[in-house]
């Protein structure tokens, strides 16, 4: 979607290109989404997801006991991802175990920092959900509740398909200009993949 403020180009001219932040011209929130209540439940959501990411960083660096144990922390040599993926389970579950090592504690406890803040700040939120998708889809396959009976309440989609699909809503509707650094980070990134 670009935006060409108004006036700026008469007959002849050539418009203003929508991705220069430098020329001022850049897409917000307000002309993506026109009720100011739609915007501020969309914030709420961008919050909240937010804190869903990094929620889960803070216990497993620290282990608060919430899903990691003290002992399992990472900063007393816990491996946060490892123990997922080598526990994995279903048709994706060798992969997984095969790729397993420290290098995945790492990309892991990134993205869920990474993506978290930027959730949470408002700024970032297209690169939050690509990364937010592919960390959730990887999570989705390790797990793979297809032909599972018992342990899931639906045999194809859980919570991974919803937080990914909310974080692509929230990137594509500029949530992060309601209650968040989305404005100022705009004017200086553009509309581009950064915004």
């Amino acid at each position: 979607m670009s935006t060409i403020p108004r006036g700026t180009h008469a007959q002849g001219t050539t418009p203003v290109s929508a991705h220069d932040p430098t020329k001022g011209v850049v897409t917000f929130q307000e002309e993506v989404v026109r009720s100011a209540v739609a915007r501020k439940f969309l914030a709420g959501l961008r919050i909240v997801l937010g804190f869903t990411f990094l929620w889960p960083f803070i216990d497993k660096m620290f282990g608060l006991g919430y899903m990691t144990p003290s002992a399992r922390a990472w900063i007393h040599g816990g491996t946060p991802a490892q123990g997922f993926m080598k526990n994995a389970e279903g048709p994706f579950a060798g992969f997984f175990k095969n790729i397993a090592g420290p290098w995945a504690d790492w990309l892991f406890m990134a993205g869920l920092l990474g993506i978290g803040i930027a959730l949470l700040a408002g700024a970032g939120l297209k690169i939050a959900a690509w990364t937010g998708a592919l960390l959730l889809a990887l999570m989705y396959l390790a797990e793979f509740p297809l032909g599972t009976t018992g342990a899931y309440t639906n045999p194809l989609f859980d919570s991974h398909w919803i937080e990914a699909l909310g974080i692509a809503v929230l990137a594509t509707t500029l949530a992060g200009d309601t209650w968040g650094l989305g404005k100022w980070w705009g004017r200086h990134v553009g509309n581009g993949f950064l915004r």
